[in-house]
């Protein structure tokens, strides 16, 4: 697996200035240190989010020297959704941290064809685990479920070492009949006056 590396550079400019230049402010925060306002290419930026998610691992390089973390919080915008401020957690690769993971559903489009649908409650697992362990995302495919199943902790395949933190009976989503099939058999049963 290919290490991801982003480069920032210490920001003195104030965030507006920042962002005209085509630059996304950021802070990057370790453990016993100080926090460091720094910048990002806001292209290279939203690179690392799109192909390794909001809570990518990677390197930040601040002129040549590279210290490991994860992206820990992404701010956006709520009109357009630009990424306007990023903060980063910078750990060793052995630390255990606590993250959010977020859950995709896959094989939804199997179930359509069978008239169901993922009703989805959480949409985030929380865990525990070594830095270098801990997945960009969690995923459980649903395509050969049936109707009435629920999606539980041990519907997910995490490395091992990896701890969910959720409540053991936690509900992430269950499947139900699709809505418009629903729609149409209530059309179908009402009388006519």
């Amino acid at each position: 697996m290919e290490d991801t590396i982003l480069k920032a550079t210490l920001r003195t400019d104030n965030p507006k200035k920042i962002r005209e230049a085509g630059f996304t402010p950021g802070v990057l925060n370790g453990p016993g240190t100080a926090s460091a306002s720094v910048q990002f290419d806001t292209s290279a930026l939203n690179k690392v989010i799109v192909n390794h998610g909001s809570n990518a691992k990677l390197w930040v390089d601040i002129d040549g020297d590279k210290k490991y973390g994860f992206i820990k919080e992404v701010q956006k915008s709520p009109v357009d959704r630009k990424v306007l401020h990023v903060a980063i957690l910078l750990v060793s690769k052995d630390q255990e941290v606590k993250m959010m993971l977020p859950i995709y559903y896959h094989g939804r489009d199997e179930l359509e064809h069978r008239l169901l649908q993922v009703q989805v409650n959480r949409n985030e697992i929380e865990v525990m685990g070594r830095t270098v362990l801990m997945p960009d995302s969690v995923s459980v495919d649903v395509s050969k479920m049936e109707l009435g199943d629920i999606i539980l902790a041990g519907n997910f395949h995490l490395p091992e070492g990896i701890k969910i933190l959720d409540p053991e009976n936690e509900q992430y989503a269950h499947i139900k009949p699709l809505k418009r099939v629903l729609e149409e058999v209530v059309e179908e049963v009402a009388p006519v006056i």
